[in-house]
């Protein structure tokens, strides 16, 4: 038996610690990464007893970082974020530029240096993805339009971290000099030259990846595929994200991070993104856990009771600063306040790139070893008071509104999309179908009324999809069709059917009930993935449910009826 087991014990101590303080803040209603950071704290050399190997530690975190980030380019939809163009990418960027004019100086206040100030400000302007997916599939939001607008925000926030990541060590040495009181037109020279040497070397691996990557990555995955193993295919999925990396670092001196995310969008672009994305889940979940100790390892316990006001002054700028400035955003681009204090929430903590920026703060030598424990104490308090933070979202919205007539207004805002135009034909008004939802459904049944020439009007969450059907010319509302108000705006009184694209089972029941009181008569068609809710959902209803799988199996039955007497011949003995 070897004597140096420092990698065993390392993995070993990191992974069971992580699972019991894991299990613990599940428990106590955190997310779980609480404990991981914790388990992180618990073995590294601020503590008393086992410490860990720092060593080893980081270069598991770098895999974890790697794993972590193709895993995002994996799930990294142009579309979803395209659905939310309008209010993510203008909101995303704003609030990244208050939260670190905030960071910047309150760090210049306490004499930091204007590297270290960025850095800082940086670290505190990003929330965590991991962190917000959890929370919004545990509150069922993940599918909402208030849900889509949180992720996509996040999203946009991660590619710009992802381009700080590649900047950032090109003009570490500029910081370094005007730190050091260096000639201001030096620092420009030196500035525009890192950054052009920096941007022609990202954008030969971008293209690199968009044109050859795009066309072998995926075409690699199905050859693996072809061989039916299933550990070769996972093999191949992980040799992939780490090998591209690695590559991008060598050779085109660029993050990790940069090279593993381009690697998960090239293999999204094949038609085995998703079974890679689930087989290779496994691995990245224990390599994220690894990343997470490793952090957790580098924090300093003593600063929360040595530096109590600098700790309070970062919480604030997370939970308060970041958050306040989000909520403005979303209502000055005139959405409701519900949908403003869900994406104020979902942004009231920071993670994954908080902890990587500042370590890579550290290592550049621009912020000081105190500022990654301040962010390290931060995100640990903000991540544990995160569920907290959703589960107060309806009370408070529900006690503000009692009290505010200012809340009451915003929460119904004067949205021009929220009522049909004057011009709308009268004619299609009368005898029409109420198309709720235009996903992915929503548009087919769209497209088969059209060809059928059946007058309809659309009822959807996301404005930019009604200003995009309203400049095709079809009848649009926009609004939560779980409110009287949006149902009667599309007509309902007056329409032959009412269509209900969305599975949502809760909010289907008071479309239901609304629709049936203002129009007794209406005949309603409903969708549903669950067989025993599709049963009770037309009992109570009077609807006609149609099950997914149900659906499937009679569309496949049929035709196997009617095409198997033309393929089959009698058998002759």
């Amino acid at each position: 038996m070897p004597h140096d087991v420092s990698l065993i014990a390392t993995i070993s101590a990191g992974f069971g610690l992580a699972l019991l303080l894991g299990f613990a803040a599940t428990r106590l209603r955190m997310p779980p990464l609480v404990g991981y950071l914790l388990a992180g704290v618990m073995i590294g050399p601020a503590t008393p007893g086992f410490v860990a190997d720092l060593g080893l530690a980081s270069q598991l975190a770098e895999i974890g970082v790697m794993l972590l980030m193709f895993g995002v380019g994996l799930h990294f939809s142009v579309n979803d974020l395209m659905a939310v163009r309008r209010i993510a990418v203008p909101g995303a960027i704003v609030q990244i530029l208050v939260a670190v004019a905030f960071g910047m100086l309150t760090a210049l206040l306490w004499g930091w240096s204007l590297g270290g100030a960025l850095v800082f400000g940086l670290c505190l302007s990003v929330a965590s993805t991991v962190v917000l997916l959890r929370a919004l599939e545990g509150r069922g939001l993940l599918k909402s339009v208030n849900g889509q607008i949180a992720v996509g925000w996040l999203v946009v926030e991660d590619l710009v971290m992802v381009l700080v990541l590649v900047l950032l060590p090109a003009v570490a040495s500029v910081l370094h000099s005007v730190d050091g009181g260096g000639a201001a037109d030096l620092a420009t020279e030196q500035i525009v030259r890192a950054l052009a040497v920096t941007l022609l070397k990202v954008t030969a691996f971008i293209v690199l990846m968009l044109v050859v990557g795009r066309r072998v990555l995926p075409r690699l995955l199905w050859w693996v595929a072809r061989t039916g193993s299933q550990e070769l295919f996972t093999l191949g999925v992980v040799a992939t994200a780490v090998g591209v990396a690695f590559g991008a670092a060598k050779l085109f001196d660029v993050s990790f991070a940069l090279g593993a995310f381009f690697a998960g969008m090239m293999m999204r672009e094949s038609e085995f993104s998703h079974r890679a994305a689930d087989e290779s889940l496994p691995l990245r979940d224990a390599f994220a856990v690894l990343f997470f100790v490793s952090v957790g390892m580098l924090f300093d316990p003593a600063v929360v009771w040595a530096q109590p006001l600098k700790v309070l002054a970062v919480v604030a700028i997370i939970m308060l600063g970041k958050t306040i400035a989000a909520v403005v955003l979303v209502l000055l681009f005139r959405y409701p306040l519900n949908t403003a204090l869900t994406v104020g929430a979902s942004l009231a903590q920071i993670g994954e790139f908080s902890f990587i920026l500042a370590g890579l703060g550290v290592a550049l030598g621009l912020m000081p070893a105190e500022g990654q424990s301040l962010v390290l104490a931060g995100a640990l308090i903000s991540i544990a008071a995160n569920s907290t933070v959703f589960a107060a979202l309806e009370p408070l919205q529900a006690w503000v509104r009692t009290r505010s007539a200012l809340a009451r207004r915003l929460d119904q805002r004067d949205d021009p999309l929220a009522q049909l135009p004057m011009s709308t034909d009268q004619a299609l008004l009368a005898g029409q179908v109420v198309l709720v939802g235009y996903g992915r459904v929503g548009r087919r049944i769209a497209a088969v009324l059209r060809e059928e020439r059946i007058p309809y009007v659309v009822a959807d969450e996301n404005r930019e999809r009604i200003d995009a059907l309203r400049k095709d010319g079809i009848p649009a509302v926009s609004g939560d069709a779980s409110t009287p108000e949006v149902l009667i705006q599309a007509h309902i009184a007056r329409a032959a059917m009412l269509v209900i694209a969305v599975p949502d089972a809760v909010n289907v029941r008071k479309m239901v009930e609304i629709a049936q009181t203002l129009n007794p008569a209406i005949a309603v068609v409903l969708r549903s993935h669950n067989e025993e809710e599709a049963d009770l959902l037309a009992s109570e209803s009077r609807a006609k449910v149609f099950l997914g799988e149900r659906e499937l199996a009679h569309g496949m039955s049929e035709y196997i009826r009617m095409s198997y007497r033309g393929v089959s011949s009698p058998v002759r003995l």
